[in-house]
C-alpha cells in the first residue's frame, strides 16, 4: 500500500514538474523568460497583501464597532462581522497562494540559471553572472522570510477572530459582547504587528522587483 502511496505521489510530482516546464516554455517561444514571470509573481503577491491589509484592517474595525455596541440588531452586527472574516480568510488564502507561485517560478529560474553558467566559455562573463546569480538569490531569500512571516502570522489573527465570531453567532446579546470585550486589546495589537509585517514584506517586494527590473 505505502509502495503504490509513494509511486502515486512520484507520479503527480513528475507530473507537475512536466506540466510547470510545459508553461515556462510556452511563454519562452512568446519571448517572456522566467525573470519576467517572477517579476509578474511578486508584484501579483505584494499586491495580494496589499488587499489583505485592507480585509484585516476592516475586519478589526468591525470588531471594534462591536465591542461599542450601545443597542441596535444585534444579528445585524453579526452578519457583517462574519462576512468581515470570511473575506479576511479568502485574502489570507490568496496571499499564500500567490507566495507558493513566486517560489515555484524562483526555483525554476535559479536552477537554470545555475545550469547555464557551465556552458560560458568567457570567464569574466561566468564571473560576473554568478555574482548576480548569488546577489538575486540572497535579494529574493530576504523577501520570501518576510512573505513567509507574514504568511505565519495571520492564521492565530484569523483563528481569533473566528473563535468570537462563533462565540456571537450562538449569544447574540448584550452580554455576549461584553464577555468579548477584553479581546478587543489583544486583536488590535495582533492585526497591528501583521500589518507591519505585510509593510515589510511589500517593501522588500519593491526593492526586489526594482532589482530586476533595473
Amino acid at each position: 500500500m505505502s509502495i503504490t502511496f509513494r509511486s502515486v505521489f512520484l507520479l503527480l510530482t513528475l507530473s507537475l514538474s512536466s506540466c510547470q516546464s510545459v508553461y515556462y516554455s510556452a511563454w519562452e517561444k512568446l519571448g517572456v523568460e522566467k525573470r519576467d514571470i517572477l517579476v509578474d509573481r511578486v508584484e501579483d503577491a505584494r499586491d495580494s497583501q496589499t488587499e489583505a491589509q485592507a480585509e484585516f484592517a476592516s475586519a478589526l474595525a468591525e470588531f471594534s464597532a462591536l465591542i461599542n455596541f450601545d443597542g441596535g440588531e444585534l444579528e445585524s452586527v453579526y452578519h457583517t462581522l462574519s462576512s468581515q472574516f470570511d473575506d479576511a480568510q479568502t485574502a489570507a488564502d490568496d496571499v499564500s497562494a500567490r507566495i507558493s507561485k513566486v517560489q515555484s517560478v524562483a526555483d525554476a529560474l535559479f536552477e537554470e540559471w545555475q545550469a547555464e553558467l557551465a556552458l560560458y566559455t568567457n570567464p569574466n562573463l561566468k564571473r560576473d553572472s554568478q555574482r548576480k546569480l548569488h546577489d538575486t538569490k540572497a535579494q529574493y531569500k530576504a523577501m520570501l522570510r518576510a512573505m513567509r512571516k507574514v504568511e505565519s502570522s495571520m492564521p492565530p489573527v484569523l483563528n481569533a477572530l473566528q473563535n468570537n465570531v462563533l462565540y456571537l453567532k450562538h449569544n447574540l446579546n448584550a452580554n455576549a459582547v461584553g464577555a468579548l470585550q477584553g479581546e478587543l486589546s489583544s486583536i488590535q495589537s495582533d492585526v497591528g504587528s501583521l500589518i507591519d509585517e505585510m509593510n515589510a514584506a511589500i517593501k522588500q517586494s519593491d526593492r526586489f522587483i526594482a532589482s530586476m527590473k533595473g
